[in-house]
C-alpha cells in the first residue's frame, strides 16, 4: 500500500515552554496528519540527550527524555500549579531551543510535580515500575550517580561506582535512595504521557516511526551496566570507537567516538541484549527505523585518541545470524533499514534477506560528489522510504541555494521545477509520485523554509537539534493543499489516484 508520512521531531513542535513536548501541540500535529492524508508521523530517537545535545547521543537506550514531558498535562493532573511553570523565562526564540536553559530551569519544576507524585502515587505506579526494572533500576541509580558527581561521566568515577563493585553500588542505592525515587518518577512521567500520544495517533490512523541508532554513548547506563557487550579495556575505556570514512561529503570522515560492540561475545549470549532492545522498541512505536543498518555487516573502527577517522578500518558484523535471531524472536518485525552511502555486495545481501525497506534520499540524485543513480525515482523498487532529505540535510531551498550549480541545473532539468511555486514542492512530487511505498517529507520542506531550517550538520556542535516550528505552522490550508497531493498520486490510505476530471471535493 502507498502511503506518506512527515518527518518533524518532538523536540521541534511549538511550545511555550522552550522545546516541543508531549501535550495538546503533539495532538494538534497529529490531527494536522491525519487532515492532510498521512499515515506516518516519524521522529528521532526520544532518549535523554547528553553534551551536544544530539538525540543519538543519550544516557540510555530506553528512557525517555525529560525535556519532552508536557507541562500544561500536569497541571490538569493537579502536579503543578500553572504559575509554577509558565512564569520562567524559557527563551527569547519560539523557533529555537537554548538546551542550556533547559537543563537549568526544567528540572526543578520536574521535581514539584515529581515529589506530589510520589506522596500519593498513582495506581499504576508500582506496576510501571516493575515491568521497566530490567532497565529502570540501573538508570535511576546511573543518574543519581551521576548527579553526585556534578554530570560527570561515569569513566571519571571513583573506582568502586565506575566498576560497579558490590559493596559501592548497595551504599549508593541507600544514599541516593531519594534521587533514585526521582529519577524513576520522570520515567513514569514520561512514558504515561508517551503511552497517551501513542494511543491518540493510532486512533487517528497515525503510525508512529521511530529511531534506533546503531550505537549508544560512551556515557550511558547502557555501557556502564553492560560492559561486556562492547569493546572496554580494563579501566572500561574503548580503543577504538565508532565513525565513518573520508568520503565526498566529508576529507577527514566521522568521528562519532561511541564505543563499539564485542559482537562475539554478544553471539555467544545469544543476541540477548539486542533482542531485549529490538522487542522494547517495537512496544513503543509502530516502526522502527535502524539508524546505520549497515553496521551489522560491517563497522568502521577508528583508534580512540585520533582526531579524524582517517586510520580507521572496517571490522565484520554479525551479519545475516543476527537477524535470523531477530525474525526468531520477533516474528516480521516492521523495520526501516537506513541503508545510505557506500553500499558493499555483503550489505546489499543482507538487505535482501531481512526484506527491510532501505531509504531513497532525492538531494543524493544530483550530488555530482556521488554516483546518485540509485536515489533518482526511476530506479526505485517499491519496496523502498523516499525523503526529499534527512535530519542529517539540508533543506530543499537550502540544497538549491547552496549546492554546486551543475547539481542544482540537473535537479531542474530532471525534475522539471520551476520558481513560480517554490522548489521544494516539485521535488516533494517526484517523491510523492515514485512508485516507493512510503513517502516521507520533512517538516521544513513543507514550509518551503531555507538552511535557517536545517536540523543537524554532521560533525558540528552547538547549532544542531535546535529548530522548532512556529504556532500556526499546522495550517488547514496546508493540510487541505497536501491532501490533494495524496489524493492525485494515491498515497491516501486505501485510495487509488485521481484522473484530473474529478472533483477534489
Amino acid at each position: 500500500m502507498r502511503n506518506a508520512g512527515i518527518l518533524l521531531p518532538i523536540s521541534a513542535l511549538p511550545s511555550p515552554c522552550g522545546i516541543g513536548t508531549m501535550g495538546q501541540a503533539a495532538r494538534d500535529f497529529i490531527q494536522f496528519l491525519a487532515e492532510a492524508g498521512q499515515s506516518c508521523w516519524q521522529i528521532l530517537p526520544i532518549g535523554p540527550t547528553s553534551y551536544g545535545d544530539s538525540p543519538y547521543q543519550s544516557f540510555s537506550a530506553y528512557a525517555g527524555n525529560p525535556y519532552f514531558i508536557d507541562f500544561d498535562d500536569l497541571a490538569e493532573e493537579g502536579l503543578l500549579g500553572p504559575a509554577e511553570y509558565q512564569s520562567v523565562n524559557w527563551g527569547a526564540r519560539p523557533d529555537d531551543i537554548d538546551y542550556g536553559l533547559l537543563y537549568a530551569r526544567r528540572y526543578p519544576v520536574l521535581r514539584l510535580s515529581c515529589g506530589r507524585l510520589l506522596a500519593e502515587e498513582p495506581g499504576d505506579y508500582d506496576r510501571f515500575c516493575r515491568e521497566h526494572a530490567l532497565w529502570l533500576e540501573d538508570y535511576a541509580l546511573f543518574m543519581a550517580i551521576k548527579g553526585k558527581y556534578g554530570g560527570a561521566s561515569w569513566l571519571d568515577w571513583p573506582q568502586a561506582e565506575k566498576l560497579r563493585e558490590p559493596g559501592a553500588m548497595e551504599a549508593a542505592r541507600r544514599e541516593l535512595a531519594e534521587e533514585v525515587r526521582f529519577w524513576k518518577a520522570v520515567q513514569y512521567l514520561f512514558f504515561t504521557q508517551w503511552n497517551r500520544l501513542k494511543d491518540f495517533a493510532n486512533g487517528c490512523g497515525i503510525s508512529i516511526i521511530g529511531d534506533l541508532p546503531l550505537y549508544v554513548s560512551i556515557d550511558s547506563v547502557d555501557v556502564w551496566a553492560n560492559s561486556e557487550q562492547f569493546q572496554l579495556g580494563p579501566d572500561r575505556s574503548p580503543a577504538e570507537v565508532a565513525g565513518c570514512p573520508p568520503d565526498g561529503f566529508s576529507s577527514d570522515g566521522q568521528l562519532w567516538g561511541n564505543p563499539l560492540f564485542d559482537w562475539d561475545y554478544i553471539k555467544k549470549d545469544g543476541y540477548a541484549w539486542w533482542l531485549r532492545r529490538f522487542e522494547f522498541q517495537l512496544q513503543i512505536f509502530d516502526i522502527i527505523r535502524i539508524d546505520h543498518f549497515r553496521g551489522f555487516d560491517s563497522y568502521y573502527a577508528i583508534p580512540s585518541d585520533d582526531k579524524t577517522a582517517h586510520r580507521g578500518r572496517w571490522r565484520p558484523g554479525p551479519g545475516i545470524d543476527f537477524f535470523r535471531a531477530v525474525n526468531k524472536r520477533l516474528k516480521n518485525p516492521t523495520i526501516i533499514a537506513e541503508d545510505l552511502g557506500f553500499l558493499t555486495p555483503s550489505v546489499r545481501e543482507l538487505l535482501a534477506y531481512t526484506g527491510y525497506p532501505g531509504m531513497k534520499v532525492l538531494e543524493f540524485a544530483f550530488d555530482s560528489r556521488d554516483d546518485g543513480s540509485d536515489y533518482l525515482p526511476h530506479q526505485y523498487p517499491r519496496n523502498c522510504v523516499v525523503y526529499t532529505g534527512t535530519h542529517d540535510n539540508d533543506t530543499i531551498q537550502g540544497w538549491m541555494a547552496s549546492a554546486p550549480p551543475a547539481d542544482v541545473a540537473y535537479a531542474k532539468r530532471y525534475l522539471r521545477l520551476n520558481s513560480r511555486e517554490g522548489y521544494h514542492w516539485g521535488m516533494m512530487r517526484a517523491a510523492w509520485g515514485s512508485v516507493a511505498d512510503l513517502a516521507v517529507m520533512q517538516m521544513q520542506d513543507l514550509l518551503g523554509l531555507g538552511s535557517e531550517a536545517r536540523m543537524n550538520l554532521p560533525s558540528t556542535l552547538g547549532t544542531n537539534w535546535r529548530w522548532r516550528t512556529l504556532p500556526g505552522s499546522f495550517s488547514p490550508a496546508l493540510a487541505r493543499e497536501l491532501y490533494r497531493e495524496m489524493s492525485l498520486y494515491g498515497r491516501l490510505p486505501g485510495a487509488t489516484p485521481r484522473t484530473e476530471d474529478e472533483s477534489w471535493n
